[in-house]
């Protein structure tokens, strides 16, 4: 299944450390309202039966705005829910495991950080990448950051949609002009601001003029 440039201008990566007074469905859907263009559903600490509740609940959610949800680094739910892609890293299942699994009705993004990655996810049936970290992050401890003329070749390697990942918020989101990426994946500048929904507008108006020529 081919992706959409445009629907990872505003790609948004869950995660629940700054779920509180609103639930993570709340706070999806005020990223949606927001303008996110595309939501990747993380969890890391939840058991598969968990996980899978979570995700019948959130994907309706994103078909009602039509907005592609990715689950990240299990087939199994992405499956179950009916979700419209699955990601995954380099430690995770193979992206051509991954695509004997669910075919060719889902998405398969995969987390790269050289162009000789990029490529070989490419040739397993990746068809999107997030390549990262562009900024130093708090969320990947065990990354370093990427220079700027790694990610412009990996986007120059390759022809699916190259997201950067990493430490992105408001300020820093134009210096990624003028590197080929189709958009940006966001954690906490997303989920951790204290307004998700107009955090998520500003963010989508940001990116939309930074990714517009690209």
């Amino acid at each position: 299944m081919k992706c959409d440039r445009r629907t990872m201008l505003l790609y948004a990566v869950t995660d629940r450390a700054w779920t509180g007074e609103q639930s993570l469905y709340e706070q999806v859907e005020a990223a949606l309202k927001g303008g996110a263009t595309c939501i990747q559903l993380r969890e890391k600490e939840l058991d598969d039966a968990a996980f899978s509740e979570e995700a019948m609940q959130i994907a309706p959610l994103c078909r009602r705005y039509g907005v592609p949800l990715f689950i990240n680094d299990n087939v199994d739910v992405a499956i179950a829910c009916g979700a419209d892609g699955v990601h995954v890293g380099q430690d995770d299942t193979a992206a051509a495991e991954v695509r004997a699994r669910v075919g060719e009705s889902m998405m398969i993004g995969v987390s790269v950080h050289s162009v000789e990655e990029a490529i070989a996810a490419v040739n397993d049936g990746a068809d999107c990448l997030g390549a990262g970290a562009v900024f130093s992050t708090s969320t990947k401890t065990d990354v370093g950051v990427m220079p700027r003329e790694t990610l412009a070749a990996i986007c120059r390697a390759v022809s699916v949609p190259v997201v950067a990942i990493g430490g992105i918020n408001e300020k820093n989101l134009p210096k990624l002009r003028g590197t080929g990426i189709a958009g940006a994946a966001i954690v906490s500048a997303v989920f951790g601001a204290p307004d998700i929904e107009a955090a998520s507008r500003r963010l989508r108006a940001l990116a939309e003029e930074t990714f517009s020529g690209e």
